[in-house]
């Protein structure tokens, strides 16, 4: 395998199944980093649990052009032998847990390998499916805080979890295909998605796209692969982690994005990542004041 050195990855905790590996890890660059991610024999799926820095991208050189690098997203999957090039712009510390999952446990579902192609390894870069951002969590409290019958738990959780992640392949493979929204379409969404405020109604995109609601979200799932509702709560949970890593009050964050109050706001960061807004930011601020506290490691030509 091929992966960051200790120099800027540091593994905090791990928890074994036969299945998987689940590791809560946290990166340390100092300044823009370059690296490789590589497994020959298993599923490398990362969650970010705080924001990562320097607007990381990602390229796959063996499939695509050598100058092309896409965004990652909050999920990222990196599928069995294929060859992950990483880069970001800047530096700064993050947490994410990464479950090494073994290529047997999802071909038992998926019946045979997967030939990946260029536009399937884009779609792997954000992979927006809410169970499986579900099952991460609850394997990185597990890992975190292990309890009664864990390994147990883990081991189900680890079973779910392949299944789920066999469904997204399998979407994958199958492509958003026709019935898909415009190109043009999706960046209106996506334009009015960035904005920090109240998230809009599925009646405001339709119309802001010039389609009805229907055409709306049978299009979205086609093209993004998820409903648009789940998208749409995931972009307010990621502005809600921006805004929480400033100095902003969580009535003030609550009432920016558009929440009757904080509570309401408490209860939906919640669900969506396993930790409440208070120690969200508890988190971040730790993991800054670690920052500030540790000797810069050395970064410079970190090609694993």
């Amino acid at each position: 395998m091929k992966h960051p050195d200790a120099s800027i990855m540091t593994v905090e905790t791990e928890l074994r199944v036969p299945a998987a590996s689940i590791q809560i890890v946290r990166f340390n660059l100092e300044g823009p980093s370059d690296y490789i991610l590589r497994r020959e024999d298993a599923y490398w799926l990362d969650l970010c649990l705080t924001p990562r820095p320097g607007d990381p991208r990602a390229s796959y050189h063996d499939h695509w052009g050598p100058h092309r690098f896409e965004r990652l997203g909050d999920i990222f999957l990196v599928p069995p032998r294929q060859t992950m090039h990483v880069k970001s712009e800047s530096g700064g510390r993050q947490s994410s847990i990464i479950c090494q999952l073994n290529e047997s446990a999802i071909s038992q579902w998926l019946g045979e390998d997967i030939d990946w192609t260029a536009r399937q390894l884009e779609a792997s870069l954000d992979i927006g499916s809410p169970h499986i951002r579900t099952l991460l969590f609850r394997l990185a409290e597990e890992a975190r805080h292990p309890g009664f019958a864990s390994q147990t738990l883990a081991e189900l959780a680890v079973g779910q979890l392949a299944i789920e992640l066999s469904r997204v392949c399998m979407d994958i493979v199958e492509g958003p295909v026709a019935g898909g929204l415009a190109s043009w379409r999706m960046r209106l969404i996506e334009e009015r998605l960035r904005e920090v405020r109240e998230p809009p109604s599925l009646a405001e995109l339709a119309r802001l796209c010039n389609v009805s609601v229907r055409q709306l979200t049978r299009g979205f799932r086609a093209s993004h692969g998820c409903s648009i509702g789940d998208y749409i709560a995931q972009t307010r949970v990621d502005h809600a982690k921006r805004l929480l890593a400033t100095d902003e009050t969580i009535k003030a964050i609550a009432y920016a994005l558009g929440f009757a109050s904080p509570s309401n706001f408490s209860y939906a960061f919640r669900r969506a990542t396993g930790a409440t807004p208070r120690q969200y930011r508890q988190r971040v601020l730790r993991v800054s004041q670690d920052d500030a506290q540790a000797k810069p490691p050395q970064t410079e030509g970190l090609v694993a």
